[in-house]
């Protein structure tokens, strides 16, 4: 049965599941599901998600939700490109990075930075400066942390692609849309030669902006 995804091209989180079956090179259905629309996600969704958040996953009747473990399950249930270390100290240097990543930089890169100086203004709304401001030194601090983990490798881990480059890749895809990100992300050299290797593979075509 071909995996199918739930969520909208529009999420971080969806494009980072996106990436991983990209990577694979693994056929799969998208269901849109958008979870702001005015009336909520679809009827029936909340029993594939609880939380109501995307994406949700089914694979030959087995259902997930919670991208770090649709990206886990997509790269060991399928063939292609491995996406994980082989060694236990990587695999825990992966978990680390995602970690810091959805519980440091999401919140003040995307919805503090991206999405109150990019995202409101094309709606029409106005963007809140003392947020934006308030959010910078803490933006800067989660790109010093990435960095660092780059080292001398090409990768957040290394040598090899991995989750953690694609967990991060659609976080940074919305920050360096803001002009205050891209500054940011200029100064950082290696995190921007990163975000270059990033950008130029195939998969990116799922990146890019809404």
């Amino acid at each position: 049965m071909t995996p199918i995804l739930y969520g909208a091209g529009y999420s971080v989180y969806v494009r980072a599941a996106l990436l991983a079956l990209q990577e694979k090179g693994v056929a799969f259905d998208l269901v849109e599901v958008d979870i702001f629309a005015a009336e909520g996600p679809p009827p029936g969704y909340l029993s594939r998600h609880p939380f109501g958040r995307i994406p949700a996953f089914e694979h030959d009747g087995f259902a997930l939700y919670e991208t770090a473990a649709i990206t886990r399950y997509v790269d060991e249930a399928f063939p292609g490109p491995a996406l994980q270390p082989a060694d236990a100290r990587g695999r825990a240097r992966m978990t680390q990075i995602i970690g810091v990543l959805d519980s440091y930089a999401y919140r003040p890169l995307v919805w503090d930075i991206y999405v109150e100086r990019v995202s409101k203004p094309r709606a029409g709304r106005p963007s809140d400066e003392a947020l934006i401001a308030a959010a910078l030194p803490r933006a800067g601090m989660c790109l010093d942390v990435l960095e660092g983990f780059l080292g001398g490798g090409p990768w957040l881990l290394g040598g090899a692609l991995s989750l953690a480059d694609l967990h991060a890749a659609p976080i940074l895809d919305y920050f360096r849309m803001a002009p205050e990100g891209r500054d940011l992300l200029a100064r950082h050299e290696r995190l921007a030669a990163w975000w270059d290797r990033v950008a130029a593979r195939p998969s990116a075509e799922v990146l890019g902006s809404s």
